[in-house]
């Protein structure tokens, strides 16, 4: 009986410790969800976190929440290594094996770091679904390089955005070596990019974030978006862009008292006078990432807005946008692969877009009257906006491109041997290609620069080119050992037709990448070549038919000598073949290579 009492005593005391550890658990659920402050939190909405705070924060996160995993990859102009950070609710890292299971979502921040709002709500995003504040996805993955700019987020300072309505201090807008590597994507000048390419193609994302803040006009607006150009998307998978998923995020985001409109892409005027979409060439990141039909979405909070209010809008877009992609999975998957297998029914490529005036968008927009009075510090008219003369108009909004030129999809380009740093570009890239085990006669379309121009003004790093011309003739070539055979029939076949193409926007061409060809190595000394050039126009009747039209209908080409003589030269045997000569020919595609 002493025994039984014994234990019937205990029964009270169970009761108690089994509710302590209850209570225990509850409490430190909860504390889960509150002690995890951001330093954005921490200092009431005014402050972001450094580099350092913010990889601490995920750190914690990660040794604290199995759901979250941090990974260290590449290195950076800074000499900091970038960070990749993944929430996935199933504990599961291996891209190999989730990437088709599941929606992932990549989410770049700090690429501008004076540009912070992204940094700061996205900790609060990982936070939130860590601790349970939010409910975990079952269908998407979110990925985010936490600063990508680091270099630029470690110039810390509080004078460089003078446009800009806080936080009290943060990054600049140039890496370590100065450049804005939101140019920097197609060229890939920094170490940020080339390690940006091992984590893009690594994680495959379906949708891609850019966080970042406007410059421009006033308005309204906390949140403006800028989706990459769905015509230059193209197919059911820029349809879904423009008619599924942007609506759906202003709609949602509508729905939550956040109003949201089009990047406005306008400078020293005024939006009522109606702006376009910008067009997004693979220099910008999503530009870039369009290359890979991955949807892409930059985030401009107003630059003139509260800094706390911009933080909150981007976390709820980046939750809005979540959440689409948890509806929407089956849908992106399958546009998105369908999309991969498209090209092989295309012929031609565009390498040239220009607005297509005959539609538009009208917008209800919402900004401020504007005035144009005179400067007190120049005496010349200057622009000045009315926050007290609110308005909504309807405004043109020109977010149609068409293509204005393109060329036809060869089977294959080769490269000639010794262009290393195209060649490393396209090992970063995965892009597939052979090489010549022996030299090869083969017959190639060649590509002659015709005409260029190039900026006179330095620009990341470079002077670049632009309204590339070629002339275009078919010959046969003789190859060496070692050059690459890059076949088109591959996955990368945008990325390859908008680097090598040397009439697209950002080919490597136009980023001064082949330059040395521009400049001749051989000439002529006149008094020696005077004869020579004689004795060919006597021999050559066509040559000296050619050369006397000339001289009649151009007197400026009359009166000057060396030019008569240097266009003798151009159309000599001793004139060198390299001159203008572009070093990546084309295969056609009823073309049988055999090595």
């Amino acid at each position: 009986m002493g025994k039984k009492r014994y234990v019937q005593n205990l029964k009270p005391l169970f009761l108690l410790a089994c509710t302590f550890i209850l209570l225990s658990c509850e409490t430190e659920e909860e504390d889960k969800g509150t002690n995890y402050p951001t330093h954005f939190e921490i200092s009431n909405g005014e402050e972001t976190a450094t580099y350092l705070q913010t990889i601490d924060f995920y750190i914690r996160l990660a040794k604290e929440f199995p759901e979250i995993n941090m990974q260290t990859l590449g290195s950076t102009d800074s000499g900091y290594p970038l960070h990749i950070v993944t929430y996935n609710p199933d504990g599961d890292f291996n891209f190999q094996k989730i990437g088709d299971k599941k929606t992932i979502i990549l989410i770049n921040n700090g690429i501008h770091p004076g540009e912070s709002d992204g940094i700061d709500a996205t900790m609060m995003l990982y936070r939130d679904l860590a601790t349970g504040q939010l409910p975990a996805p079952e269908n998407t993955i979110i990925v985010t390089i936490p600063i990508y700019n680091i270099g630029g987020a470690l110039n810390r300072n509080g004078n460089t955005r003078v446009n800009q309505n806080g936080p009290r201090s943060y990054g600049f807008r140039g890496n370590a070596l100065n450049y804005d590597l939101n140019r920097d994507f197609i060229k890939a000048d920094s170490k940020n990019a080339r390690t940006f390419y091992q984590i893009f193609h690594m994680v495959q994302p379906d949708i891609f974030i850019d966080n970042h803040v406007s410059n421009g006009a006033d308005y309204q607006y906390t949140l403006t978006h800028l989706f990459t150009q769905h015509n230059k998307l193209g197919g059911e998978l820029g349809d879904y862009l423009h008619h599924g998923m942007m609506p759906s995020l202003e709609e949602k985001l509508r729905e939550n008292h956040w109003e949201i409109t089009p990047y406005v892409n306008v400078f020293n005027t005024v939006p009522e006078n109606g702006f376009s979409q910008f067009m997004d060439y693979p220099r910008y990141s999503t530009g870039y990432t369009a290359l890979w039909n991955t949807l892409g979405l930059m985030v401009e909070t107003h630059m003139l807005k509260p800094y706390k209010k911009r933080v909150e809008g981007t976390y709820l877009l980046m939750k809005t946008m979540m959440d689409i992609a948890e509806r929407d999975k089956d849908k992106i998957k399958r546009l998105r692969a369908e999309a991969q297998h498209s090209y092989k029914d295309w012929k031609y490529y565009p390498t040239q877009w220009a607005v297509d005036t005959t539609r538009s968008t009208t917008l209800n927009f919402k900004g401020y009257e504007a005035d144009t009075l005179t400067s007190r510090v120049t005496g010349l008219p200057r622009l000045k906006y009315d926050r007290n003369r609110p308005f909504t108009k309807e405004v043109t909004y020109q977010n149609y491109y068409k293509a204005t030129d393109s060329v036809s999809i060869p089977k294959a380009y080769i490269l000639k041997k010794g262009w290393s740093r195209v060649k490393a570009l396209l090992d970063l890239n995965h892009i597939d290609y052979e090489t010549f085990l022996k030299d090869t006669l083969v017959t190639v379309e060649t590509y002659r620069i015709k005409n260029y121009a190039t900026s006179r003004k330095p620009y990341e790093g470079h002077y670049p080119h632009s309204d590339t011309e070629v002339q275009a003739s078919t010959q046969k070539v003789m190859l060496q050992q070692g050059d690459l055979y890059i076949p088109t029939d591959q996955k990368g076949i945008r990325y390859i037709l908008e680097t090598l193409e040397p009439q697209a926007h950002d080919s490597f061409f136009n980023w001064n990448f082949f330059d040395p060809i521009l400049q001749r190595k051989e000439g002529f000394s006149p008094y020696v070549f005077e004869d020579i050039a004689f004795k060919l126009l006597q021999e050559n009747q066509a040559l000296r038919d050619s050369f006397e039209t000339k001289r009649e209908n151009e007197p400026e080409f009359a009166s000057n000598w060396y030019a008569q003589l240097d266009w003798i030269y151009k159309r000599s045997e001793y004139y060198e073949d390299a001159h203008m000569l572009y070093p990546v020919y084309r295969v056609p595609r009823d073309s049988v290579y055999t090595d």
